[in-house]
């Protein structure tokens, strides 16, 4: 009676749901576990999961004389989980056919996200043979219950959701000593516990994703700023967001795809979400691609109206090649607000502030969100359609395995219209709390460092080249607060990861990502770390490796999971839709991948050449052209030859570099013959793309030229 009581007040009070109940098994040698976020975690779980279980609890739990006499209404066993001998103890339990609760990060978190698992849960499991049943406790962090931060946001009784993920197991690993086995069991319940982080996401559109975080950490939080050093609130953001998808609205039907021509400021952020929650999809156009690349998008994605600014265009020299635009209705943001009237202003602060939840247009998670392009570096761009849930997807995976938090302030200088730079930095800190400061090139090699340092920033996305170059013009306290260094896009160079560790003690993490996939598919984390790979692959991710003839070891990677993409918009089949086959994509990429997940970049299909008979990578011609000349960058691309097939033709930056050092390098590194260059240029700078790429196809092209 008393329990039952108990039951229904609790969940009056928190409005507890229970998802998931049919994946409960049979409660005979059953492993509850579930992440750790406050004091009433396991009082929640002891009167929801209709299981009689035995609590595990830390020895400490007991020094409070309240949660004393709260376990001594439920069975529990007092261990410390660092202590493979307390771990015995559970075993016999389980191995006695009992059902045991556990929490394997031992401790609540300080980060509202997940802490270090312990190796001795694990081990448990992997020993005894126990099938694992995750459950996703949602919610109690923000309660006073938690341990996070003085300065979260907390409620007296926020919603708590307890989710009960499909049961799996944990085998034994394979491995000579029990110290190895216990180590990689440790690993694999890390990755279980990462991949219920992230299932257990809710879905939901981009501008309701806003909102949600709005209601979390309220319309005074400051979090947004540009160049303007003008540091916004939520309100603020909410405000403009909604006057600038009103303006949107007036040049466009619902559901149309809609180009955006802005630069990195506040205001392109706000236009994406106001755009989201009046029913538009933008699309983010490339500026650096010039117009015949703009053009060639704005055929693929079926575009007729481009929003820009007039300063914007002035400002960036651009305005004779948006004149050149054939067919596109050019509309400028000044022009625009001259319209924004009375109605408007009514309608804005009288209905849609009040009720921001009323006016969303578009509530279906797998609606179109953005088109973005790829590159153009295989011809011309593609329009890359991404989900609502594709990119939100993408957050939760990066969320769940990096601990972001909400006194993390992220430095965006990629710009919005590449797919790092839109989910990182346009979308990812405004949905997490996260502060950010948008910056508008990624070029201001000398600016940069300095901004970081004065505006007080802890988490950096950036390529090799651009960090490379942040790190050459950095004082070393610069980055005297920063946590996080994501390097993206292209290989991170042995030189830029030990630069940036000698200058400032930062570890390089280095991770890799498509557009076709929003755009991040794996990444080293602190926790899991392994240098010369780019981590694991995210959580939710299936993945193949396809065989490829002439090339041993590694294979084609395709992966299929929640971040990849609807499909593309063709320059042949413009606004079509063409969907990934069976929702896997192919992403072009040879990679290897070791017995613990790491994934190791071999090289891009097309960057292979085929010398006398033999596939090369063209990969491993730039990595030997750095070991010989590390102060200066290489790149590498191919010339037809008749009698050989194709010629390797290196680009440097170095003058003096010569065949024999190359051929030296070769030797040093333990690389065929075959993989030095047998043409050397010199040339002053490599031609790059907006995005940071080296520009292939220019290379290529000069390469024939040359012949």
């Amino acid at each position: 009676m008393l329990l039952s009581l108990t039951k229904t007040i609790t969940r009056l009070l928190f409005r507890i749901e229970v998802f998931g109940q049919e994946h409960i098994p049979s409660p005979e040698k059953l492993l509850i576990i579930s992440n750790h976020d406050s004091f009433l975690d396991g009082f929640l779980l002891g009167l929801f999961l209709p299981i009689r279980t035995t609590f595990v609890v830390h020895t400490t739990v007991l020094d409070n004389w309240f949660f004393r006499w709260i376990l001594g209404h439920v069975p529990h066993l007092a261990v410390d989980t660092a202590s493979p001998l307390a771990m015995k103890k559970v075993i016999r339990l389980l191995e006695a056919g009992e059902s045991v609760m556990i929490f394997p990060e031992g401790r609540i978190t300080l980060t509202g996200s997940l802490m270090k698992v312990y190796d001795g849960p694990a081990f448990v499991a992997a020993k005894t043979g126990a099938t694992i049943l995750p459950v996703r406790i949602r919610g109690a962090a923000r309660s006073w219950f938690s341990r996070l931060e003085r300065d979260f946001p907390r409620q007296l009784l926020p919603k708590i959701t307890l989710t009960i993920l499909p049961p799996t197991a944990l085998p034994m690993p394979d491995a000579p000593s029990a110290k190895q086995r216990r180590r990689l069991a440790g690993e694999q319940m890390q990755g279980i516990m990462q991949h219920m982080m992230f299932a257990s996401e809710p879905t939901d559109t981009l501008y309701g994703a806003l909102l949600n975080a709005i209601d979390t950490y309220g319309r005074k939080r400051k979090l947004v700023e540009d160049m303007q050093q003008v540091e916004e609130d939520y309100g603020s953001v909410l405000k403009k967001s909604l006057a600038l998808g009103r303006i949107a609205s007036k040049v466009s039907a619902e559901g149309e795809t809609v180009g955006v021509l802005m630069p990195n400021v506040t205001n392109t952020v706000c236009l994406i979400f106001g755009m989201s929650a009046l029913g538009r999809i933008p699309a983010m156009l490339n500026y650096t691609a010039g117009t015949r690349g703009m053009q060639n998008a704005c055929i693929a994605a079926g575009i007729k109206t481009v929003i820009t600014s007039r300063k914007f265009l002035e400002t960036a020299k651009l305005v004779d090649a948006v004149t050149k635009l054939s067919h596109i209705d050019v509309v400028y943001l000044e022009d625009m607000r001259s319209e924004f009237g009375l109605a408007d202003k009514l309608w804005l602060m009288a209905y849609a502030l009040r009720f921001p939840k009323r006016i969303a247009r578009v509530r279906n998670p797998d609606a179109p969100a953005v088109v973005l392009f790829t590159s153009g570096s295989e011809g011309k761009p593609k329009g890359v359609v991404h989900s609502h849930r594709g990119i939100l997807a993408n957050i939760a995976q990066i969320r769940a395995v990096i601990d972001f938090s909400h006194r993390d302030k992220f430095m965006m200088a990629l710009p919005l219209f590449h797919a790092f730079g839109f989910t990182c930095g346009g979308i990812m800190p405004l949905v997490c709390g996260s502060k950010v400061f948008i910056y508008p090139s990624p070029l201001h090699y000398r600016v940069i460092p300095e901004v970081i340092y004065d505006r007080g920033c802890t988490a950096l996305f950036g390529t090799s080249t651009f960090l490379g170059n942040y790190a050459k013009f950095a004082h070393p306290y610069d980055f005297y607060k920063m946590r996080y260094v994501v390097a993206g896009a292209e290989k991170l160079s042995n030189e830029v990861r030990k630069l940036w560790m000698d200058k400032f003690g930062i570890r390089i993490l280095e991770g890799y990502g498509a557009t076709e996939c929003a755009p991040v598919l794996a990444v080293n984390t602190p926790m899991a770390n392994q240098a010369g790979s780019v981590g694991m692959l995210l959580p939710g991710l299936d993945h193949q490796l396809e065989p490829v003839p002439g090339i041993d070891g590694g294979g084609l990677l395709k992966v299929k999971g929640p971040n990849v993409m609807l499909g593309y918009y063709f320059y042949d089949n413009p606004g079509k839709l063409q969907p990934p086959q069976d929702g896997w994509y192919d992403t072009g990429d040879i990679v290897d991948m070791d017995a613990r997940g790491f994934v190791t970049i071999q090289g891009r299909v097309k960057r292979f050449a085929k010398v006398a008979g033999e596939m090369v990578s063209l990969e491993t011609v730039e990595q030997i052209a750095h070991a010989a000349s590390p102060d200066h960058q290489h790149a590498a691309t191919t010339q037809s030859d008749t009698q050989r097939g194709e010629n390797i033709v290196l680009y440097t930056t170095d003058a003096a570099l010569a065949r024999d050092a190359l051929a030296h390098a070769a030797r040093h590194t333990g690389n065929i013959e075959l993989a030095v260059a047998r043409r050397i240029v010199a040339v002053k700078a490599l031609p790059l793309l907006g995005t940071g790429k080296t520009d292939y196809v220019t290379l290529k092209q000069m390469a024939e030229n040359e012949r």
